[in-house]
């Protein structure tokens, strides 16, 4: 638990040593609150947070891979890899500790989208339970996004090879379960393939959570896909260990 612990703190420290960290916050901020208000928040003249939650799987298919590229490659291409690997922690507490960092790293960022819930206060009286089920919801499928970029990370030495592979995996998760996809796989799929696309997207069990319903299955996948990832992204690096 201490080599955890002493990877989670260097780790998160590490983000806020350098302006990258106040550039990703700037632009994720900055694209947060332009999507909202250009999909007609104002227009809707309702006091709630749907079209803010509603863009965020879109939101996050970019900026959240552009969070994980630099977790594993950065350490591969410089060579500190090895050093890290060879202090007295296992991989996996290397690799949940800087996990754990990034998520909340970006644990802030959705912190900061404060202004949004307070705007909708004072436009009108919101559902205060549809408001933290939705960030919670948020929250979970950031770390979706994020374990999914972990692995790539640990895949390759290249940065930009780590965010593109990320950004095609997660877009891929998303635009399943977008109707426009289902209505033209439905053409030439089965109608229980197709309902298995569907429940693998990102936005199916998103869904729910919009409706400020958090339901186990919903949360189920998200945690599911958390594990399986960051495992993997543990094998992965096990194997670079023992070569």
């Amino acid at each position: 638990m201490n080599g955890f612990g002493t990877v989670f703190k260097r780790e998160l420290k590490g983000y806020f040593v350098t302006p990258v960290a106040y550039v990703f916050l700037v632009i994720f901020l900055f694209f947060a609150g332009y999507l909202t208000f250009r999909s007609g928040f104002y227009e809707m003249r309702q006091a709630d947070l749907g079209i803010f939650f509603g863009n965020l799987p879109l939101l996050f298919v970019f900026m959240v891979p552009s969070t994980a590229m630099r977790l594993w490659s950065e350490e591969r291409k410089t060579g500190t890899i090895e050093l890290l690997l060879t202090l007295p922690i296992t991989v996996a507490e290397a690799v949940w500790g800087k996990f754990f960092a990034a998520w909340a790293f970006l644990g802030i960022a959705l912190l900061l989208t404060f202004p949004m819930p307070l705007t909708v206060y004072y436009l009108g009286n919101p559902d205060t339970g549809l408001i933290i089920v939705g960030y919670l919801g948020s929250l979970l499928m950031a770390g979706a996004f994020l374990a999914i970029g972990s692995f790539f990370s640990a895949v390759s030495k290249n940065q930009v090879i780590s965010f593109i592979l990320s950004v095609v995996t997660c877009a891929v998760l998303v635009y399943a379960g977008m109707p426009t996809t289902l209505n033209y796989l439905s053409g030439f799929l089965p109608g229980a393939i197709l309902a298995m696309v569907e429940q693998m997207s990102f936005l199916t069990h998103f869904e729910s959570v919009q409706r400020g319903v958090l339901e186990f299955k919903d949360m189920a996948y998200f945690v599911i896909l958390i594990i399986g990832w960051v495992w993997a992204c543990t094998i992965i690096l096990d194997e670079k260990k023992a070569n």
